[in-house]
């Protein structure tokens, strides 16, 4: 049995593969410490920008994790600003463990940085060890730790690696993900800020169509003729690559990529085949978002023990 660390859409799968826990982990204070724009709310003690201050953003987080598939047998979601009491032992053990030079090296602070970031490494590198969580494990400090993450997040753990050895602790394991690219291409990034680069999951279904057919960077021809004598460019094609992460049907992404490349598919139509994908797999997390309640949440953040 294992802990599966961070929010992330391998968790639900791990959870029915091998029967292990999950603690989705919302780190509410990195953005106000890294973002000139965010502040905390003073209702509802959450990041938000200013001065848009988008508060609903963020109260629908949980909803949103819910919504992907979580066992709440399995499952104990909580915001590090609210579960601090618990995680903070383990945090001044780590921040004890690691040097301000070690930092820096890691993360490339310079002088300029702010105090919070400096300091916010060891809140997240704490919920590895599960003598954070005495209730749910009963006081075990032995329990494993798996973390699916993006790469971005790899300084982070391979910090929490070389620390636990020294609290007598057991190195968490990393699985790394790939990022999605943004709808414009790898040349861009998702921003929260340009709503045309992603996909949200708020999105209704002929905003998703509109999205992928304007702005979906192609690796098509520039012209019909262009494109039936040459084919597509499928390495940089932005709805085949979304096709390879939502597309269940290998055969069929197989099919695709096949006559995409040799110019017998058009754009036109591979983004059709994209469309087709996401629009029932957004409104259905929608569906179930939806039918998330208070009580719901609340059964999800209860700390309580946990069937080992």
């Amino acid at each position: 049995m294992a802990v599966v660390l961070r929010v992330h859409a391998l968790c639900p799968i791990l959870i029915l593969l091998t029967s292990c826990y999950t603690q989705p982990f919302a780190v509410s204070d990195v953005s106000v410490c890294s973002v000139p724009e965010y502040g905390f709310c003073p209702l509802h003690h959450v990041p938000v920008c200013f001065p848009r201050a988008d508060v609903s953003l963020h109260l629908r987080h949980p909803q949103d994790i819910i919504a992907c598939g979580f066992n709440p047998e399995k499952t104990f979601m909580f915001m590090d600003t609210d579960y601090i009491g618990s995680l903070y032992p383990n945090v001044l053990r780590i921040q004890r463990a690691v040097t301000y030079n070690q930092v820096k090296g890691i993360f490339g602070f310079t002088d300029s940085d702010n105090i919070g970031k400096h300091g916010f490494p060891a809140v997240q590198a704490a919920p590895c060890l599960s003598s954070s969580f005495p209730v749910l494990f009963g006081g075990r400090t032995d329990v494993p730790c798996v973390v699916p993450c993006a790469i971005d997040q790899d300084p982070y753990f391979r910090m929490t690696r070389d620390v636990t050895p020294k609290l007598g602790a057991r190195k968490p394991a990393l699985l790394h993900s790939k990022f999605f690219p943004a709808l414009q291409g790898d040349n861009t990034k998702m921003s929260a800020s340009d709503a045309s680069s992603a996909i949200y999951l708020d999105d209704s279904g002929k905003v998703v169509k509109k999205k992928i057919n304007k702005h979906a960077f192609s690796g098509g021809g520039a012209t019909v003729e262009e494109h039936r004598a040459k084919g597509a460019n499928v390495d940089v094609d932005i709805p085949y690559r979304y096709l390879t992460f939502f597309l269940d049907d290998d055969e069929e992404l197989d099919r695709i990529r096949t006559e995409y490349a040799a110019g017998r598919m058009l754009t036109g139509e591979i983004k059709a085949a994209l469309i087709a994908v996401l629009t029932p797999l957004v409104e259905g997390h929608q569906a179930r978002r939806a039918a998330v309640t208070d009580e719901v949440i609340d059964q999800f953040m209860a700390v309580r023990p946990m069937q080992l």
